[in-house]
């Protein structure tokens, strides 16, 4: 059995309603989606981590026309969305991708919003040839990236899976090297020379790390 990490991107339009009324709304964001099941007659029922102002939040999904019901609850800043939809966009494609090729999504799926790139980081379970299949049954308009795959085991989402080949390498010299002892034993000009990389890419790649040991940290608490 394999997993694969993978992250998917779009630049236009949305992948269903939902993506698409808080992606144009400074005041949420979409953190995770914490699961999603295909309903009946072409509509799906999906729960979503929310970071920003819930009253707001719970506004915008009463607001659009394509949500059929909707609860938001939380405290502060920080909250879920049980959220039931009709079917839109490329949700159904997805959707039936991995369930065409039996593929299982290891829960969450981490949401992500540059700007003029938004998409979703994810792992999913399966054999070689199930996961290709998938992939190569993705729709056109999906940006796909592989950041890692592997055997899979049950304690997946440890250090070993949450970073790329390169990350790993990056890290691991930094370790050695002293950059995490107080006070640092080496920069990121030193740890650049060794890697045959610019500083500033090492630089980057240790802010990329960092990042995703914090969320994964957070999401065990």
């Amino acid at each position: 059995m394999r997993y694969a990490t993978v992250t998917l991107s779009w630049t236009d339009g949305a992948v269903h309603p939902v993506d698409d009324i808080f992606a144009h709304d400074e005041t949420v964001t979409v953190e995770a989606i914490h699961y999603v099941s295909p309903g009946p007659t072409g509509q799906y029922v999906e729960l979503l981590e929310l970071r920003g102002d819930l009253d707001r939040a719970a506004t915008l999904l009463d607001e659009t026309p394509d949500v059929l019901a909707s609860d938001v609850t939380g405290a502060d800043d920080h909250g879920v969305a049980y959220v039931q939809c009709r079917s839109a966009g490329l949700v159904d494609d997805l959707l039936g991708t991995l369930h065409d090729h039996e593929i299982v999504v290891d829960w969450p799926i981490h949401y992500f919003d540059d700007g003029d790139v938004r998409g979703l980081h994810l792992t999913v379970i399966g054999t070689d040839r199930a996961i290709q299949q998938a992939v190569s049954n993705l729709p056109p308009v999906i940006g796909f990236t592989l950041e890692r795959i592997g055997e899979y085991r049950p304690d997946t989402g440890v250090l070993a899976d949450l970073l790329t080949d390169r990350q790993h390498e990056v890290f691991d010299l930094a370790v050695r090297a002293g950059y995490y002892e107080v006070p640092r034993q080496t920069t990121h000009r030193e740890l650049a020379a060794e890697l045959d990389l610019a500083a500033g890419t090492v630089s980057e790649h240790l802010q990329r790390i960092e990042a995703k040991l914090a969320q994964a940290y957070l999401r065990q608490q």
